[in-house]
């Protein structure tokens, strides 16, 4: 019974460390994108082009074309 606390509080304490986190995260990435659309008016889908035209010339950077 003890040793099933004891594992089971351990699986709790990384779990909500790993919430905590993930909702930190998202928070902070939240703020970013708010600050720079009020700030500079790009939004959220300007941000997302640019990605993916960015892993688009690195695929063919190393493509070699």
């Amino acid at each position: 019974m003890i040793p099933t606390l004891i594992i089971a509080w351990f699986v709790f304490v990384i779990l909500w460390k790993i919430l905590k986190t993930t909702v930190s995260n998202a928070l902070t990435i939240a703020a970013i994108l708010i600050l720079l659309n009020i700030g500079f008016g790009i939004t959220p889908q300007d941000i997302w082009h640019q990605i993916i035209q960015f892993a688009q010339t690195v695929s063919q950077i190393r493509s070699g074309k």
